[in-house]
């Protein structure tokens, strides 16, 4: 999940003399993300933890993401919460409430501690086989699979959800590339042949600006380089240059998928619009998706119109809705919003929430499509789409709609 950064308008691509040899290339997918559409949600907070999505495991405690988490309670004590927490959070049950729900793709976000663990990492290893497990969950739901390489050595863009917070990402420094691309080769080797994979994501959420865009973009070519003969969609994040930044890159490179992830609450004019303009935003988004040349989805988004969801901005941090966070002014109430399930909403809230939700789904499809952040929650009631689901605001069957022609 993004983390509270927007950066500047899109920068134009960069001819970068050492990059990988590129050519058209046509292989045969196990999707079509030319022509069909993508329909799908997250498994946030499984296999990377945020402190939001699950706050009962960092209440107590000083840890702000899963690096402290695991430093403090020492390989033992932290080997034993993740296992039971890996093996509980998301079970073979889930994937098939996924598909029941008429959801095709399932995105699962991965460290790269859990892939290639690294000397001097307080991290503790075992989420990588339970992947694997997830991909024969999948295939028996008949759920496409994203595996999303979430976190990357030195962090890439410093949000929690990277697996360290810090002020000033450094991937990008020391042999962090290089290492992220043995860890994406080691994906490669093990799971692009399982017949549920069908995208392998090089990197979330890339910093641009405070990681150098340069730094991404070669990154991106050899990358690309180095998974162009697995039968995936090699999906790439825009790195925050904006959706359209990136209509230039990729000549003669084949089975690329462009991943944009879009909030509207991450800045204080985002999160004090109506819900009219809200809905306009995106519908404009999704017309911008639409133009970029290339198969492009939202990989991430929400049916929230707030930040009031607890520790959302980081651990201990307040909200700009209702004015506690830093520097922000109150704009309304976060009560029943910070905490909570979708039943104890207000009828307003829900009316909003399944206005801006059938709008960004809408939009989204004018493009490749979307896949939702997050599938549950411990008491986000705006992010958790399972419990949405149940309320009868995340629409059934995904394609009707209470609110019809938003976007026109």
């Amino acid at each position: 999940m993004v983390g509270q950064y927007f950066s500047a308008a899109a920068v134009s691509l960069l001819a970068l003399a050492s990059a990988s040899p590129i050519s058209p290339l046509k292989r045969g997918l196990s999707f079509d993300y030319s022509n069909q559409k993508v329909r799908g949600v997250n498994t946030g907070g499984w296999f990377v933890l945020e402190p939001w999505i699950t706050p009962s495991i960092f209440e107590g405690n000083n840890a702000v993401d899963e690096y402290t988490l695991t430093q403090q309670l020492g390989s033992d004590a932290a080997k034993s919460l993740l296992q039971n927490h890996w093996d509980s959070w998301i079970t073979e049950s889930d994937f098939q409430q996924m598909a029941k729900a008429g959801l095709n793709h399932v995105r699962i976000p991965i460290g790269y501690w859990s892939v290639l663990p690294r000397d001097g990492d307080p991290y503790v290893a075992g989420a990588y086989d339970r992947l694997g497990r997830a991909l024969d969950w999948a295939q028996g739901a008949g759920l496409k699979v994203m595996i999303d390489l979430h976190g990357a050595p030195q962090s890439q863009n410093g949000f929690d959800n990277s697996g360290q917070y810090m002020t000033n990402p450094n991937w990008g420094q020391g042999d962090s590339v290089d290492y992220t691309k043995k860890v994406l080769n080691k994906i490669r080797d093990d799971m692009a042949a399982h017949p549920a994979v069908s995208a392998i994501e090089l990197l979330n959420e890339p910093l641009g600006g405070k990681v150098n865009v340069d730094t991404i973009k070669q990154f991106y070519y050899d990358g690309w380089g180095d998974l162009r003969d697995s039968n995936v969609a090699i999906t790439f994040h825009d790195a925050f240059q904006g959706v359209t930044g990136w209509n230039d890159f990729g000549a003669g490179m084949g089975n690329l998928l462009l991943d944009t992830h879009h909030y509207e609450i991450f800045d204080t004019g985002a999160v004090a619009m109506d819900i009219n303009s809200h809905v306009s935003t995106a519908c404009g988004f999704g017309k911008q998706m639409a133009s970029t040349g290339k198969p492009t989805i939202s990989g991430e988004f929400t049916g929230g119109i707030t930040d009031c969801a607890k520790w959302l901005n980081g651990k201990i941090m307040g909200a700009r809705f209702d004015g506690t966070f830093e520097g922000s002014s109150k704009i309304g109430d976060c009560t029943g919003k910070s905490t909570g399930n979708v039943a104890s909403l207000s009828d307003a809230d829900k009316s909003n929430i399944g206005h801006f939700l059938e709008a960004q789904l809408d939009a989204f499809e004018k493009a490749s499509g979307w896949i939702f952040w997050t599938w549950k929650t411990e008491g986000a009631p705006e992010w958790d789409m399972k419990d949405l689901l149940a309320n009868g605001i995340f629409p059934q069957p995904l394609g009707s709609r209470k609110y019809p022609g938003q976007c026109g």
